[in-house]
């Protein structure tokens, strides 16, 4: 999907009148950094936290240290948490997060290329477990490409709305 699915998001966004925010870790800043790269990308883009380290996802994001000691940092929840909170403590309409493993060793037990993704819209919060292959670079960018459809997925099962 790449600079497409970017640019199709934040064209879907404006159209409208929606916000959002990024809380990333294994990305570090990539998708917030593709969203911000498509023109236009102010009027849609609150913010971004790039929370790599766990103590940054808790204080900042406000992810249950309690959470993050019981199943580690790269789990499912933990991607719901940050996509609550980073919608949440940036005030968008939608919350995207990114956290897992890029490698180049296993970690938390986790294999190379485990990641979860998580969509938080007014309508609740979807979490996707993923295992891209390649080296890092190419993790990270899988993990950008399928958060960025994700969330254009969600605003399509949401509908519009205004009721359009």
């Amino acid at each position: 999907m790449g600079a497409a699915g970017a640019v199709a998001l934040v064209e879907e966004l404006a159209g409208r009148g929606l916000s959002v925010a990024t809380a990333e870790s294994l990305t570090g800043g990539l998708l917030c950094s593709a969203l911000v790269d498509v023109p236009g990308a102010s009027a849609v883009v609150r913010g971004g936290v790039v929370a790599y380290a766990a103590e940054v996802k808790e204080r900042v994001l406000g992810v249950p240290g309690s959470l993050i000691e019981r199943v580690g940092t790269v789990d499912a929840q933990v991607a719901r948490a940050m996509a609550e909170g980073v919608r949440a403590r940036l005030g968008a309409d939608l919350g995207l997060s990114t956290t897992g493993n890029a490698g180049p060793e296993p970690s938390e037990g986790k294999p190379v290329g485990r990641v979860h993704i998580a969509v938080a819209a007014p309508a609740g919060t979807r979490d996707w477990e993923l295992d891209l292959v390649g080296d890092r670079g190419q993790i990270r960018r899988g993990a950008v490409d399928a958060v960025l459809s994700y969330a254009l997925a969600t605003l399509a099962h949401e509908g519009h709305p205004h009721g359009g």
